[in-house]
């Protein structure tokens, strides 16, 4: 059996940006997760990719469980506790309403990832200039993971997705402002910028209202019997922010989004500068 500290844990970490940097992990990260959960506290990725986003080798850390699709699906030691995806009739409402506006957009779901035959080639134009101007970390992160075929690997094609089971999208082009798109579905449907901020109003992530990370996280803490209090999240980008809000401490990693740094109570460095390591040593976690 772990030994314990006399206060134990459950820490919630967002992937992209936190914990990572395009799907890569300081090794400092790794071995903090390890440790801490040595010493008897709980670590869960908590993250906006499904679950077939999520590469092994980040899982290969060991962690307690993950909050997949920013809060639709929760699995803890491998007890599946949530698995939430849009309504039949509204999920094709809006695969059409961005068919009709020739959108690139990407259908998420645990099991795989969704796209219309020929997206990969758009999505290789739109991201290809973005990626490609990525930040070198002087070998502090490796960069031989590509960022394009993170995200192309796990697709699936198909002519007609208006019948396809999914919890979230990700779209990367709209000819048309992405809120203006939305704007028909109500209050059913919610919009958050895409991480990719250079991609503008073009692009978004359309999530279930009322699903978002804090939700996946509460489903965590009542089967789990946690304190909210000796609950702590990382992250750093839109869909963080309610996370960051519901735990009892919320840290933001420095040059994140600005409304995940307004509601923090702590900053920390990004991947390149161990951010994650540092936050748990800070804490208390690390022994």
């Amino acid at each position: 059996m772990p030994s314990r500290t006399a206060r134990s844990r459950a820490i919630f970490l967002d992937i992209d940006g936190t914990y990572a940097d395009h799907g890569l992990a300081p090794e400092a990260h790794v071995d903090a997760v390890r440790t801490a959960r040595r010493l008897g506290h709980l670590v869960f990725v908590c993250t906006g990719r499904p679950l077939a986003m999520v590469p092994g080798h980040i899982l290969e850390a060991g962690f307690d469980g993950t909050v997949t699709g920013a809060g639709a699906r929760v699995e803890v030691h491998g007890e599946i506790l949530k698995d939430a995806r849009f309504e039949p009739e509204l999920a094709a409402r809006i695969v059409a309403a961005l068919d009709a506006h020739n959108a690139a957009y990407i259908l998420e779901a645990p099991e795989a990832l969704y796209g219309r035959t020929g997206v990969d080639r758009r999505l290789r134009e739109v991201l290809g200039p973005i990626f490609a101007g990525r930040p070198q970390h002087d070998g502090i992160l490796s960069t031989d993971v590509d960022p394009l075929e993170d995200i192309l690997g796990p697709m699936r094609y198909s002519d007609d997705l208006r019948s396809t089971s999914y919890a979230k999208i990700s779209c990367f082009d709209s000819p048309v402002p992405l809120g203006r798109v939305m704007d028909d579905f109500g209050p059913e449907v919610g919009l958050i910028p895409s991480s990719l901020s250079a991609l503008g109003e073009r692009a978004g992530e359309i999530f279930m209202a009322g699903i978002h990370k804090a939700v996946g996280i509460r489903v965590v803490e009542e089967r789990l019997g946690l304190d909210r209090a000796d609950i702590v999240a990382i992250g750093d980008s839109a869909n963080d922010i309610e996370m960051l809000e519901y735990a009892g401490v919320g840290i933001a990693v420095e040059g994140g989004h600005p409304a995940v740094l307004a509601v923090a109570d702590r900053v920390t460095a990004p991947p390149a500068g161990n951010g994650v390591a540092a936050a748990f040593a800070e804490l208390g976690l690390l022994g």
